[in-house]
């Protein structure tokens, strides 16, 4: 690894007038610490002086490579000024970890400079440490000495506004750029905010089918790359894929001694994220046996493809997303309590659209402007059109079972049928009517078209019955066994029992209407 110290030209230390110690050249020459690059900042004022510190420094350590680099400052002691031209320097920086160790050498500059410099290396702007240097103490550090140092500087906060803008930028892009009113909405995102920009623990995002968890941990990583927490991909995986005997091999993958044919190794999910997020999709989905690995994975940070005799060490954040909350989780038995523990530390529940009422008008805006992008066209609303949609949206009634899908959707329906690009009443009225037969055959028939994958003629069975059936099919759909179905289907009348055998319950359930597990867990 290469040593990279980034440090301001010391305009009076540097000229060693008043001795012989001159901080700038002598870092460069400690037999212990050998420098690899020295970026030096100077003024135009002080350029001859950088010069001759970079002769200085190639005389006395040739494999020093220094590099000048210009930053006006009409005032070192303006804090703003500062913290905002060292922002920017970090910023367009190309740091490179893993090649380079970085040290800010704060000998050099202002004590403003140093406030600022420690605040972005807090805030990993900048990667580095903080590195003090001394003149001799003797006969055994001829060129001084060098620290690793920790100040604390606490007491400044002349640049909170600064960090308060930051944070409001980082809220603004973890919701789209989409404003919101509702103040519940408002601080989760920025309680979001905090957490994934200070810490590498799991996330778990809660919350109805439609509310934006994918796109939310999208934005989540993007947060967490800009901020330099994560360098590798986000990688996405819906849990309902992986089921069966390829499920293992696909989340932490496989050798080719398994079954000894080229070509049958893979990688594995966990190997793809390495460095980066892995983002769980519907997470209670995973079986057990995943996630008794995932878990050893996450704490050990260490794991055994199929078919391995070593382990494989892993470094990746954890996003995962489940539609049900926590304590349907753990009653029903779909995760397991020390997985759902160690994911537990930070929970978020995303509000469903129908409780953020007063932010509908906004959220139809972005969906318009996504749907102007996608046709290439500017499309607008008829005043009175535009009135009568944000009416029914906000309407209490409206339930908006699929939540931002149903309004993307129908932005796109809007826009797409929109002749001489404008959205007129009748054609708001015409996809009201669309969304309220959707909405109404989401509740009304959704059993029914179940049950009819796997009955001949299931509306010869009761209504009773077959609201109890089709709950008891979209179970077993989602376990991976019997036995988990049966687990969760009888997890509150299993505890008054002597005998707990639930697979042979669920049998003989689904043998009075002439199914079996394989039927039903079909699909």
């Amino acid at each position: 690894m290469r040593n990279v110290v980034i440090g301001f030209l010391g305009t009076t230390l540097d000229q060693g007038r008043r001795r012989s110690w001159r901080p700038s050249v002598q870092i460069c020459a400690q037999p212990d610490f050998p420098i690899d690059r020295l970026e030096l900042l100077h003024d135009r004022r002080h350029l001859s002086l950088a010069e001759k510190v970079a002769r200085d420094i190639v005389a006395l350590s040739p494999q020093t490579e220094v590099r000048l680099v210009d930053m006006e400052l009409d005032n070192p002691w303006d804090f703003q000024e500062v913290y905002g031209k060292l922002y920017d320097f970090a910023e367009s920086y190309g740091f490179d970890e893993d090649r380079e160790h970085y040290y800010v050498h704060l000998t050099t500059g202002t004590h403003v400079a140093q406030i600022c410099w420690f605040l972005l290396t807090e805030s990993r702007h900048i990667p580095a440490c903080l590195l003090q240097t001394g003149p001799p103490r003797g006969e055994g550090s001829p060129n001084g000495t060098v620290d690793i140092i920790d100040l604390d500087l606490s007491r400044y906060n002349a640049l909170q506004r600064r960090f308060e803008a930051e944070a409001r930028e980082h809220s603004h892009m973890l919701r789209g750029g989409i404003p919101t009113r509702n103040a519940a909405f408002h601080g989760l995102i920025e309680r979001l905010e905090q957490v994934v920009t200070r810490s590498d623990e799991p996330v778990l995002l809660v919350g109805e089918v439609g509310v934006g968890k994918t796109t939310l941990a999208q934005r989540i990583y993007e947060l967490k790359l800009q901020r330099r927490r994560v360098k590798g991909r986000l990688v996405h995986v819906n849990c309902s894929g992986l089921k069966g005997p390829h499920a293992m091999a696909a989340l932490f993958g496989q050798k080719r001694n398994v079954v000894g044919l080229a070509g049958t190794e893979r990688g594995g999910f966990l190997s793809e994220a390495e460095g980066g997020v892995l983002f769980l999709d519907d997470i209670d989905l995973l079986p057990h046996s995943e996630q008794a690995l995932l878990l050893d994975a996450l704490e050990s940070g260490r794991y055994y493809p199929v078919g391995a005799d070593t382990a494989q060490s892993c470094r990746f954040q954890l996003i995962a997303s489940s539609s049900r909350d926590l304590s349907t989780l753990g009653q029903q038995g779909l995760m397991r309590p020390d997985l759902l523990a160690r994911l537990a530390v930070w929970v978020f529940h995303l509000p469903p659209l129908r409780d953020r009422r007063e932010d509908m008008e906004a959220e139809l805006t972005y969906e318009l402007e996504e749907a102007e992008r996608r046709l290439a066209s500017k499309i607008g609303f008829n005043a009175d059109a535009r009135t009568r949609y944000l009416h029914f949206a906000k309407d209490p009634a409206m339930k908006w079972l699929g939540n931002y899908r149903d309004m993307s959707a129908s932005a796109r329906r809007l826009c797409t049928l929109a002749e001489r690009g404008r959205i007129t009443l009748p054609m708001v009225e015409a996809e009201i009517g669309t969304l309220s037969r959707q909405w109404a055959a989401m509740q009304r028939d959704g059993d029914l078209a179940l049950l009819a994958e796997i009955l001949p003629d299931p509306a010869s069975i009761d209504e009773f019955d077959r609201a109890q059936l089709a709950s008891v099919v979209r179970v077993c759909r989602e376990a991976p066994s019997l036995s988990a179905a049966g687990r969760r289907l009888f997890a509150i009348s299993r505890r008054e029992k002597v005998s707990q055998n639930d697979a042979d319950r669920l049998r003989k359930y689904l043998t009075r209407f002439g199914l079996n597990w394989e039927m039903v867990a079909e699909g």
